[in-house]
């Protein structure tokens, strides 16, 4: 984890998953070591996060669930001043998106979702009033529950973003493929 600033959320990023459905789908190994132009996913997803500048945490230990994962993430980051959840499965994510998400959770919602073209993605935001809730996460559904309950007091942020690295998820060799066919344009290679 990189030192915290003030005021500043700490990015979670999400690598204690098994990759089951990328491995059902035909992948061989962890969805996260799989190479993307080159370089692992995950290094790809880390290196974003590095270059937002922000505090990050990167939670690995195998928890059995994506709840278990960011509840022992929160509590190990427990004085921070929110946090955005990032699954490490997301190596198109801009820094910049994580900056805009970070940003726009210093406001007076507790929650931060960024949209690309209408879908909802990831990272989600949360203030640090949302610590109890998500340090007491278990199972496989994440803070889905979390982000309901906040929904419903009307205190959620839908944060348009021109970045589909938002929802470029890899879940299978297929959207690995696709994944690092829009790296590539990206990048104008």
């Amino acid at each position: 984890m990189t030192t915290q600033k003030a005021n500043s959320p700490v990015v979670i990023v999400l690598a204690s998953g098994r990759g089951e459905r990328f491995i059902a789908a035909g992948g061989t190994g962890s969805k996260l070591t799989a190479l993307l132009a080159g370089r692992p996913v995950l290094e790809r997803t880390l290196d974003a996060v590095r270059a937002s500048g922000l505090p990050w945490h990167m939670e690995d230990a195998g928890h059995p669930g994506m709840g278990d994962s960011i509840a022992a993430a929160v509590r190990a980051t427990s004085g921070a001043a929110g946090w955005l959840i990032l699954p490490g499965d997301l190596p198109l994510v801009q820094p910049r998106t994580l900056q805009a998400v970070a940003a726009a959770l210093n406001g007076a919602v507790n929650a931060v979702q960024p949209q690309y073209l209408g879908e909802r993605g990831h990272p989600v935001g949360f203030a640090a009033v949302c610590g109890a809730q998500l340090a007491a996460l278990e199972g496989t559904a994440g803070a889905a529950s979390v982000l309901r309950a906040m929904r419903a007091i009307d205190s959620v942020v839908d944060l348009a973003v021109d970045d589909v690295g938002v929802v470029t998820d890899i879940d299978t060799p297929e959207a690995l493929a696709r994944a690092e066919a829009l790296w590539l344009a990206r990048e104008g290679a």
